[in-house]
């Protein structure tokens, strides 16, 4: 039996309570939102499965234009899931996106990036599977409101384990228990109020098929993390499309809301997205060697790729103008374009550990509004890019790089300081990118249109705190 087979005789079971009633179509948009169409099962049968399902991909922002808008679904039959919060049985299928006339990938499609990402790997002969194990971390508040008008523009969270309700008058009382600022690593409850709310959070991926292994509060208030076991390259895609997806909804059916902003607050830890990497070849870790930290010279080459295309990655990685009010120069972000076994202040880390099978590198810089797809296949392209071109990344630095005096960080390089700087640095480092066709310069300029936009709008928008500083000068 086939992914195929398996996935029609679960389609025509009519058991009560088993019967599936609709199948949910779902893909991605270049800003990494997953989108989606829902159909009747009766509609879904074999040739279907086979011929994919047309579309208006002129909807899609970044995609076709009006006069060329028609594109086809194709389901993957081997990433199907009932989905949890629907009252109707619906099964959820990821779909890649194709030219209707070639049946060839939609060169702006995420999901087909990374396939060819896969297939250009195995291609090159350097390995056989790259593996990714993300770690995306998130806010939840209790209420969020936020204006951008012409006369006013503000925005307001509140979240009752915060620490700027230690004074607040509530009905029942305040019980004085949550973490302070940069304090929620890892008090247990009632300093910790959100243990089952991360614990429904992990049992729904687990009854969705999803690999996961543990949860908790992470430094900020109100901020956490779920633990998303390792999967190949689109599966892990696939994967973290589905974390987000249950993050959101679990938080909303508990009345609160979950954001992935990489810095939603000020004055608090911001969130990021460690991206673990490894590559096997010949059911062999390419990564493990006897070099620095246990590693092989690929390895090394590797991380030389990562800290070689860093800011050009950013647009990728950290793809939005909030993305840089975490990544600032002088505070515990991962910024300097340096790498270390001993220590988390550099943009790339190598995890200690025993067993070879688990030797990986650890991109930091990284934050949870990437799109996973791109943001995966451009990293390995990257290390690609180090290992074909042995790569040196020079020294280690296992000093502590947030105690070094300013005269000393001047040497280090850091990674970009703007989305501005990150898309003007995709511009004009792309090549890595485009081997094998992997990615195509269409492509990048299509999503550099859509940053633009989200530049533009952030740039030409006063703040309020302009009129802190300036308003009587």
């Amino acid at each position: 039996m086939n992914a195929t087979d398996d996935l029609l005789r679960l389609l025509a079971n009519e058991e009560a309570g088993e019967k599936v009633e609709y199948v949910d179509l779902r893909f991605t948009d270049p800003r990494g939102k997953l989108q989606h169409v829902t159909l009747t099962a009766s509609a879904c049968d074999e040739d279907f499965l086979q011929e994919g399902m047309m579309f208006d991909g002129s909807s899609i922002a970044g995609w076709k234009s009006i006069e060329v808008s028609d594109m086809k679904l194709m389901p993957d039959t081997g990433s199907a899931y009932i989905d949890p919060f629907y009252s109707e049985r619906t099964l959820c299928v990821h779909c890649s996106v194709v030219e209707p006339d070639t049946g060839e990938p939609y060169e702006r499609d995420p999901r087909s990036t990374a396939q060819k990402a896969e297939t250009y790997l195995s291609y090159c002969g350097v390995g056989d599977t790259a593996y990714f194990g993300p770690e995306a971390e998130f806010f939840v508040f209790d209420d969020v409101r936020y204006s951008n008008e012409m006369n006013k523009v503000s925005f307001e969270v509140d979240a009752v384990d915060s620490p700027w309700n230690s004074d607040t008058a509530y009905p029942s009382g305040n019980t004085g228990h949550r973490p302070g600022v940069k304090g929620g690593y890892f008090p247990v409850n009632p300093v910790d109020s959100s243990q089952d709310l991360r614990s429904e959070m992990l049992t729904t991926m687990k009854a969705m098929g999803m690999r996961v292994d543990k949860h908790h509060h992470e430094v900020a208030a109100s901020q956490h993390e779920l633990g998303l076991l390792f999967s190949s390259l689109t599966d892990q895609g696939d994967q973290l499309q589905k974390y987000k997806y249950v993050v959101h909804n679990v938080a909303h059916y508990y009345g609160k809301t979950a954001t992935f902003m990489p810095k939603p607050i000020a004055g608090d830890n911001g969130t990021g997205m460690h991206v673990n990497i490894s590559i096997w070849k010949d059911d062999a870790p390419l990564f493990s060697g006897n070099k620095y930290a246990d590693l092989s010279d690929e390895g090394l080459w590797f991380i030389g790729g990562l800290l070689k295309h860093a800011k050009s990655l950013n647009a990728f990685t950290n793809p939005t103008t909030n993305s840089y009010k975490r990544l600032i120069p002088g505070f515990e972000a991962p910024v300097l374009r340096a790498y270390s076994a001993r220590n988390r202040s550099g943009c790339i880390r190598i995890p200690w550990t025993e067993n070879p099978k688990a030797k990986r590198v650890e991109a930091r810089f990284p934050d949870p509004l990437a799109n996973p797809y791109l943001s995966f296949a451009a990293l390995l392209m990257a290390g690609l890019d180090g290992i074909r071109s042995r790569i040196d990344p020079g020294e280690a630095m296992d000093k502590n790089l947030y105690d070094l005096p300013p005269e000393e960080l001047e040497g280090i390089p850091t990674v970009c300081a703007s989305l501005r700087e990150a898309v003007d640095s995709l511009n004009e480092d792309m090549n890595y990118l485009l081997e094998g066709g992997v990615f195509t310069r269409d492509q990048i300029e299509g999503y550099c249109e859509l940053k633009w936009e989200e530049i533009y709008s952030y740039e030409h928008t006063p703040h309020p705190v302009e009129y802190q500083m300036y308003y009587s000068g």
